[in-house]
This record gives structure tokens, sequence and C-alpha cells, in this order.
């Protein structure tokens, strides 16, 4: 009876810390997201045990209302660059909470490029000026159930800058810029 406690004992110590040395973040992920304004395609790369380095591309949306009831819609390219520290993803693990595709909280700061490339719009002469913004934030991401299906909500307050000298304008528009995000997306 002795040997089999003792079996058992060094069996769950074996587990528990293979179980935690597979903590910490994905090596490589690849997203598909979609939220209330755009479609963006990104991979976390870990650079070490909650770090991982977040690079994307999408199309960003906005729209505007003109004073004549005219409605405009636009989408417009965007580059990101975030490195992302998850806090929480070894807590999560040791209390058994789903871990799979980086899911936990985040905390990172944004860079992000939006280059005058090109406007997709539902009305004509539409300009976007080049622009970079940086964007500490907080954020969450979960896994939905056991699928690769995920969503994240994340929030921050940041700095960007307008380049709008070489456009003819007196000055660059600097500015505090609001970072809201909720998408939902896939994990390949």
């Amino acid at each position: 009876m002795r040997k089999i406690f003792t079996s058992l004992f060094i069996l769950g110590l074996s587990t528990n810390l293979f179980a935690q040395a597979t903590n910490g973040v994905e090596k490589s992920i690849f997203n598909v997201q979609t939220g209330f304004l755009g479609v963006f395609v990104n991979n976390e790369s870990r650079l070490a045990e909650r770090f991982t380095l977040r690079s994307e591309i999408g199309l960003d949306s906005g729209f505007f209302i003109e004073g004549n009831d005219s409605n405009t819609f636009f989408m417009t390219p965007i580059v990101t660059l975030e490195p992302r520290f998850y806090y929480n993803i070894n807590k999560r693990a040791r209390n058994d909470k789903q871990t799979a595709n980086n899911s936990a909280n985040f905390v990172t700061t944004s860079i992000r490029f939006a280059p005058d490339a090109f406007v997709i719009s539902n009305t004509d002469n539409i300009k976007v000026f080049n622009q970079i913004a940086f964007i500490p934030k907080w954020g969450i991401r979960r896994s939905i159930g056991t699928s690769n299906f995920n969503y994240e909500l994340g929030a921050g307050l940041g700095y960007s800058h307008v380049f709008r000298k070489n456009e003819g304008y007196a000055k660059d528009l600097k500015q505090a810029v609001l970072d809201l995000h909720l998408r939902i997306g896939y994990t390949f």
C-alpha cells in the first residue's frame, strides 16, 4: 500500500512539474480578427515565458457625418507592432483556467502606423494622412470554450502624430488618442 501511495505521489508531482513547464505563452499563433471597425490578420511570437511580439496588418475603418446629412464610411490600411506582457498567464494555469492561444490579461504599448497608401470609401476624394501612434494599453484575450475562436477587449490612451506638413498644411497634428477595441477572431 505504501508503494502504491509513493508511486501515485511521484506521478502526481511529475505531472504537476510537467504542467508548470508548459506554462507561458504559445510559441507562435496566427489570428484573423474582426471588430466593430475593421478586419485584421496578426501573428504573436514568443519572446520569453510571458512576453510576445504581436505584428498585425489590417484595414481600420471609420465614419463621419457631414452637415448636409451625408454619411462617409472609409477603410484604410494599418500596420501595428505590440510587445505584449501576459502578466497572469501562469496564475491562470496554476488555477486550472484555460491558457490556450494566450488566454490571459496583458499590458502593451501599441505602435500603430497608418500609411497614406489607399482608402476604400463610399465618397470620392477622401484623404488619409500618414500617421503614427503610441498607445499604452491594457487588455484581455480569451478563447471561447475549447475552440480556436477567441475574443479580445482592450483600452488605452496614447499619443498620435499626423504628418500633414507634406500636404501643404502649416503644421503636423499632434493629439491624444483613445483606443478601445473589442474583437472576435479565429486562431490557426
